[in-house]
Order: structure tokens, then C-alpha cells, then sequence
């Protein structure tokens, strides 16, 4: 039976799937491992402006993060791995899922990227250069090959042969990523990084089946679109028919409309009662947050979390967003680096900023507003001065420099004189 619920209840669900809502809810090395599989995919992100994407989205959810804490899950303690044109960080137990995907894309399989099997025959003899390489010295990273004695090439992924070589041995699972040097990756055989139980691969059908299940839980809602990312992550669209009625059928997943969405939506079966619990106004026990609440202390969304990036903030919160980095700078509506504010279970505004490494000042470059009149609400102006504090924090800056805000009651809760 399709089910059906509000904008209102489709926000807060996707918002609490993702540990946004009602406020944070995890916390230390423990919570960092339960963030990072409850986004089901954390992706990456190597530009530095005031912080890398992936650790404000982090910060978002659990309690005391600092920047570079997912990577001890990841490299040390060997919870997660990174993979995938659609770079993310994903849970090493389900390696066997992601070895049948990087073996598909390695044959060239008509739901991969076909570039991938092109790689590996123009580039066969390198590749068997580097695998040599790897077997000797055990873990290499892409510098320790030096321009002069490599082939230049002209590619998107790399300018040497050795990089192209190596990423096309990480893509098609033969090495993993062992540990991370300022962000660029420092290669091992896959022997050498992941438990050898979950170097096996799954058959097909379990694999399909699983990539639709967590292409829904990571949106919380989807339509199972074929766009970009989808296709990046694997989702096996030339299926997607057949998978859908077979996990209909077995009650996995369930259809759903919202009201004011044209399109029908998919959610897993397991989450029905969340809905319900929020349909009757209820916020479910899980979601109880260790401390305050997002009406309490706003969170700033990082530009890639996957509630307010490539167009979502508009269909869940009526909020224009697009990251502009990538914008020439006369073309920019806001600024380079511009972050949502969520209040409740709003997106009320958003701000451009950066930190300013040598006076270790997290500097405020501009801020907008949604409603003017939440620049006279006082309790607004004690979330935002709350958010701003701890996110000062989690960048280890010494001060905040809010000049840029104009509202005067903003600017009194900021400590602006």
C-alpha cells in the first residue's frame, strides 16, 4: 500500500536520517563510525577553504568533531575505505558489494563507466609496471614517481602514466587506500589493507538489490533517478524495474508520495515507522539529541551534504542553494564558499567565509537572510551565536570576525561592538 505524508514530515525524515534533526545525537569515536554509516555515503572533498566539506558535514552531526577525525576511522582503525568516481568513504564490511562493482567496472560492464576498461587496455604496460612497484615496496603514493623518469599524458585523471596507473588498480579493486598524505592518497594491495573475508565479491543479485537499498537510504526518499551521481554509485538502472518489484514485493521498500511532489518516492521498509512516529508529530527515541536542538543552536551545512546539495535544498526547504566555487567570480550571486543555515528544521539563510590562517580568525565575508524579520528575533540571534561558537571551535580559530552581519541584534549576540 503506497503511503503518503507532508512536506513537513518528508524534511524532518530526511533531515533525522541523516543526524541532522532534531540536533546531534552522536558523539566521540564511537559516534563518528555511526555518522559515517548513517549517511551511508560520506563523500570527499579536497578543497581547504575554511574546512574540507566532508568534516563540516560531520561536524553537523556529532558532538566534539575536529577536522581529519574520520580519517582514523577510516586509515586506522579500518572501519571505512574510500572509493569510487563518486569519491566516498563507505563501510569496509560491505567491501564485498563494492568488489563485485570495481570488477564490473574493470570489464566493462554496461552499468560502469565505460573509461574505466579503456583505461586498462591503453594503458596495460604501465599497469603492470606498478603493480610490480606495489608487490616490492608495499605502499607508494603517486609522488614517489617522479615526473622526469615518467610518460606525460594528458588525461583527467593525472598528467603521469603512474597516476593513471594507479588510479585504474584503486578503481578496480586491486589496491586500496592505505592512508591519506594531505589529502592524496598513499597506495597497498587490497591484501594488505582489508580483512581477507571481505576481499570475496557478492553475486549480482545480491549486489544490485543492495545498491538500490542504499541509493534510498542515502537520500532517505528518491526517486531512483538515473542522473550522474547515481550512475557513479553504481545503481544498476538497466534493472532498476525488475529490482523494484522484487523489493516491493518482499516489503524492503514501499512507495510513498508527498504532498506537493509530482514525482512517486521510495522508502525502506525498515524506516515506515520513523514516518509514522513523525506523521503523528512524534519525534522518534533514536533521534533524541545528546544536548541542544537545532531550534537551540543552528547547524551550518556543509556544500555537499546530501540535504541541501545539487538542487535539494529548493525541493525540501524552498531554498535556492548552489555551491558557486566553481563560479567565476563576477558570475557569483553570494560568494566562493557559501554555507546554509538550519534553524529548526529550516534553512533560513546562509553565509560566505573563510579563515584567516595567519591571525587564526574565521572571518565572516557576508550573510543573508531568507526573512529580514529573523534579524530581530532573539531567539534566533542566540542559535545563530551558539552555532557560530562551536564552529569557531571545531576549526581551532582563536576569534570570530562577524563585522560582516548588518543586523544589529546579530551582530550584539555575535560580540561585535
Amino acid at each position: 500500500m503506497m503511503l503518503n505524508i507532508d512536506n513537513k514530515t518528508a524534511r524532518r525524515f530526511i533531515l533525522g536520517k541523516q543526524g541532522l534533526w532534531p540536533g546531534r545525537r552522536w558523539q566521540g569515536t564511537a559516534g563518528i563510525e555511526r555518522a559515517i554509516r548513517e549517511v551511508e555515503y560520506l563523500q570527499l572533498d579536497p578543497l581547504q577553504i575554511i574546512a574540507r566539506s566532508h568534516d563540516i558535514q560531520l561536524h553537523g552531526r556529532v558532538f566534539d568533531y575536529t577536522p581529519g577525525l574520520w580519517e582514523e576511522a577510516t586509515y586506522q582503525q579500518r572501519k571505512f575505505f574510500d572509493w569510487g568516481g563518486w569519491l566516498a568513504v563507505r563501510p569496509m564490511d560491505e567491501l564485498p558489494y563494492w568488489r563485485t562493482i570495481m570488477h564490473r567496472e574493470r570489464d566493462g560492464h554496461p552499468d560502469c563507466d565505460p573509461r574505466i576498461r579503456r583505461m586498462g587496455l591503453e594503458h596495460a604496460e604501465v599497469i603492470e609496471e606498478i603493480r610490480s612497484v606495489l608487490r616490492e615496496r608495499g605502499v607508494v603514493n603517486n609522488r614517489d614517481f617522479k615526473m622526469t623518469s615518467r610518460k606525460r599524458t594528458q588525461h583527467y585523471r593525472g598528467r603521469k602514466d603512474s597516476a593513471l596507473a594507479l588510479f585504474y588498480l584503486w578503481r578496480t579493486g586491486e589496491v586500496m587506500t592505505h592512508h591519506r598524505e594531505k589529502f592524496e592518497r598513499a597506495y597497498a594491495l587490497t591484501e594488505a589493507v582489508a580483512p581477507a573475508e571481505l576481499i570475496q565479491g557478492k553475486n549480482d543479485e545480491e549486489v544490485d538489490r543492495f545498491l538500490i537499498k542504499k541509493e534510498i537510504s542515502f537520500l532517505g526518499l528518491s526517486r531512483l533517478q538515473r542522473t550522474s551521481d547515481a550512475f557513479q554509485r553504481g545503481v544498476p538502472f538497466s534493472k532498476k524495474k525488475q529490482i523494484l518489484e522484487s523489493l516491493l514485493a518482499d516489503g524492503e521498500i514501499r512507495e510513498i508520495k508527498v504532498g506537493g511532489w509530482r514525482m512517486m518516492h521510495y522508502v525502506l521498509g525498515r524506516d515506515v515507522h520513523l514516518l509514522d512516529d513523525l506523521s503523528a508529530g512524534r519525534t522518534p527515541e533514536a533521534w533524541s539529541p545528546l544536548a541542544a536542538t537545532t531550534t537551540e543552536e543552528v547547524v551550518f551545512l556543509a556544500p555537499l551534504d546530501p540535504v541541501c546539495a545539487r538542487g535539494r535544498a529548493k525541493v525540501l526547504f524552498d531554498f535556492d542553494y548552489v555551491w558557486e566555487v566553481y563560479k567565476p567570480k563576477d558570475k557569483r550571486k553570494f560568494g566562493y564558499y557559501t554555507l546554509p543555515i538550519l534553524w529548526g528544521d529550516r534553512l533560513v539563510g546562509r553565509f560566505d567565509s573563510k579563515l584567516d590562517r595567519e591571525s587564526n580568525t574565521f572571518l565572516i565575508l557576508g550573510f543573508w537572510l531568507e526573512d529580514e524579520t529573523l534579524g530581530k528575533d532573539e531567539a534566533f540571534a542566540q542559535a545563530l551565536a551558539r552555532g557560530f561558537d562551536r564552529f569557531v571551535g571545531f576549526l581551532g580559530a582563536d576569534q570570530l570576525d562577524a563585522r560582516a552581519i548588518r543586523e544589529p541584534l546579530l551582530r550584539q549576540y555575535a560580540g561585535v561592538s
